[in-house]
């Protein structure tokens, strides 16, 4: 399993954008909610498991879109999935960490 990862220096730290490669570069909309992944935020470097791990353990601020991705997240236990968002049946979290 493979996802794309992005990582974006941001004033409070690293910021981790993961999501399902299957999903980039599409739009999903259902009522008032959106998840455009079409835009440069999402595009980054093909990681698997593994280097996903790794990543999230330097990050600050993790974005997870898509079932993968959110998968990772909730094994990696930094997901509660009651705050999972869901827009046209794709999951989206986002984590805020504390520093260390």
């Amino acid at each position: 399993m493979s996802v794309i990862v992005a990582k974006k220096e941001a004033p409070h730290g690293l910021l981790l954008v993961v999501t399902d490669k299957d999903i980039l570069g599409k739009k999903f909309e259902e009522g008032k909610l959106q998840l455009d992944l079409t835009n440069n935020f999402y595009k980054g470097e093909e990681k698997d498991e593994e280097e996903v791990k790794e990543a999230t353990s330097r990050a600050r601020h993790i974005h997870f879109t898509g079932d993968k991705s959110v998968a990772l997240g909730i094994e990696a236990n930094l997901i509660d999935q009651d705050k999972i968002l869901w827009v046209s049946n794709v999951p989206h979290a986002e984590v805020m960490l504390e520093s260390s």
